[in-house]
């Protein structure tokens, strides 16, 4: 496979100001922050982005000053997942105006999962945005339609355009090494989510990217080049000691991801609009621990 999508690349959160206005500023200090430690592309808007709760004219706002920002140093990846193909569409073309080839889309679980409905709802999509590459996002239930490998193969094989899938069922691990195995040539590359709490696993079984949360990106990327320079026991040791960070995000998402980033001295709130469990005094020092024992801890808590 030849990847033009490696390495790590994070879904950057939409950062929301007192009053529940998106944060324009914010969303310029999460990209600037991302580059800054190494990243090998990024993604707006995703579910980290809590995407659902954006409007189309948020979405759009934010995506630009992605791109402004980024400045063409790292690729873009945009999610344009929709409940029609014609709302994909739409997000496309925004996207594909910006200068934006790579599009990241979840097919609704209305499509079914039934590779035939697949290959039409983005046979569609592709049909309308000759200039893009989609990646195949194969989220699990509830959210996800959980695709089999085989149904993905099928998809994959059908439209060439479908170069990259980004699994994260659950356990992702088999069915990444099945894709890869079976996949025709077209395909550029598997793209391993779950917030990166399987990470070594799946990079073992030819994953060629992650797609983590921001908030701790610089270990991503540390682990990641030691991992692809062969140092693999550094690349454990890294793995090992963000655990426990990783397996309270699971639990908190986005919360704990603004949490972290207004911590460290990138963003000023922690609101969110997605229905995400509360913080409270306990699980912010458990976090605070943990910041602290990665050296990553600077700003006081508010």
């Amino acid at each position: 496979m030849s990847s033009d999508l490696t390495g790590i690349l994070p879904v950057l959160p939409t950062p929301f100001a007192l009053g529940g206005d998106v944060d324009r500023l914010g969303m310029a200090k999460l990209t600037k922050f991302a580059l800054a430690h190494g990243v090998h592309g990024v993604v707006f808007p995703g579910f980290a982005s809590e995407v659902e709760t954006l409007t189309g004219q948020e979405r759009a706002d934010l995506l630009k000053i992605v791109v402004a920002e980024v400045g063409g140093r790292v690729p873009i990846i945009a999610g344009a997942s929709a409940a029609t193909w014609e709302e994909v569409v739409a997000h496309g073309s925004a996207a594909a105006a910006l200068g934006i080839r790579h599009l990241m889309v979840q097919p609704p679980k209305s499509v079914g999962i039934d590779a035939p409905a697949l290959i039409d709802f983005l046979g569609k999509v592709l049909d309308a945005l000759p200039s893009i590459e989609i990646i195949l996002q194969n989220a699990p239930a509830p959210r996800g339609s959980d695709l089999s490998p085989a149904a993905i193969i099928e998809i994959i094989t059908a439209l060439p355009r479908v170069a990259y899938v980004k699994e994260e069922t659950l356990p992702a691990g088999p069915a990444i090494s099945h894709i890869i195995a079976n996949a025709p040539q077209t395909l550029k590359g598997v793209i391993e989510g779950g917030g990166a709490r399987y990470v070594l696993d799946e990079y073992a079984r030819g994953a060629t990217a992650a797609m983590p949360a921001l908030e701790i990106v610089d270990e991503h990327v540390a682990l990641t080049r030691a991992w692809n320079e062969g140092r693999r026991d550094e690349a454990r040791q890294i793995y090992v000691r963000t655990l426990p960070l990783l397996v309270l995000q699971a639990v908190y998402r986005m919360r704990l991801t603004k949490y972290v980033l207004r911590r460290r001295g990138v963003i000023e709130h922690i609101d969110v609009r997605a229905p995400t469990p509360m913080l409270d005094d306990p699980a912010c020092t458990d976090i605070d621990r943990n910041l602290s024992e990665l050296g990553l801890l600077v700003a006081e808590a508010a």
